[in-house]
């Protein structure tokens, strides 16, 4: 059987409302169409569905059958409706945002307070994730974009985009005092117990390059996992370490840590965002990414 689907639309509110003129009105057609095509439901599903009556109509046995079925269905698609009319104008939704530390802590949060103010409909996901673990996830099209830090590895079909250039500068804890007056060489901080990110991170490798091009060689004798981690283990006295400099600031104003010169010029790195050009997204992300990226802003 292959009825015309608009048949039953039709029928749901003639039976809503039990009469023809009703239905039409709220249908915004024609009394006559409207009759002429219930006539034609009749006929294709070999059954009569309604009775006519001087006041209107009334369902039959196999009506009621049908409109307990077409009723549900007609509930399901308007509530669908109008989730997607909800989730377009940003009321519901969701972003699931892939970020490393850094990332989040000197870029990120600024630009999702705002947001979230602004749309508490919307649930943001923020899953913590290193450059590389970030850039698969969004090539595995398991989040909606990536907020990650240099060097990237990106590649057809997903797309850098530079948000903030930042730097990062050595620090010791305070039984490094007397380092704070000193301009130290790489090689020299070479001497000193060294705190750096795990080898599966490209911190780790914008650093082993680093060192590299000044013939030096990269042994951390502390692995954090985290750059959050970092600053508590150089305030514990465990070495010395690179921190981005707006993560360092405060613990530097406070004296909790020091700041130490050093000779050679630390290469500025980037936070970027991370996304796939082919993958559609939802409307919420679309509107944070390009907030983000500087496309949009939010409304007044």
């Amino acid at each position: 059987m292959n009825v015309n689907f608009e048949y039953y639309k039709i029928f749901y509110y003639v039976a809503k409302y039990k009469n023809f003129t009703k239905a039409a009105n709220a249908l915004g057609n024609s009394q006559p169409n409207v009759t002429r095509t219930m006539n034609c439901l009749e006929q294709e599903l070999h059954c009569k569905l309604f009775i006519r009556t001087n006041r209107g109509v009334q369902l039959t046995p196999e009506g009621e059958q049908l409109y307990s079925h077409v009723a549900a269905a007609m509930t399901q698609l308007q509530t669908a409706e109008s989730e997607l009319a909800a989730s377009s104008g940003l009321e519901h939704g969701s972003v699931s945002i892939g970020a490393t530390e850094t990332a989040l802590n000197i870029f990120l949060l600024e630009k999702l307070k705002p947001f979230h103010i602004h749309y508490p409909g919307i649930r943001l996901k923020i899953y913590n994730h290193s450059t590389p673990q970030a850039i698969r996830s969004v090539r595995n099209g398991e989040i909606d974009f990536a907020v990650v830090t240099t060097p990237t590895q990106v590649e057809p079909p997903l797309k850098e985009v530079r948000l903030k250039t930042f730097r990062e500068i050595l620090v010791g804890g305070r039984t490094f005092t007397a380092l704070g007056s000193q301009n130290l060489s790489l090689a020299e901080v070479q001497k000193y117990p060294f705190i750096c990110l795990g080898k599966e991170t490209m911190t780790y490798q914008f650093y082993h390059q680093f060192f590299l091009e000044h013939g030096l060689e990269l042994q951390p004798d502390t692995e954090a996992a985290t750059t959050d981690q970092i600053l508590p283990l150089v305030m514990c006295e465990l070495g010395l370490a690179f921190l981005p400099e707006p993560m360092a600031v405060e613990a530097i104003r406070n004296r909790q840590i020091i700041q130490i010169q050093l000779r050679e010029e630390i290469p500025e790195r980037q936070i970027c965002m991370v996304y796939d050009r082919q993958r559609p997204i939802g409307t919420a992300a679309q509107t944070l990414r390009r907030i983000i990226t500087g496309e949009a802003t939010l409304p007044v």
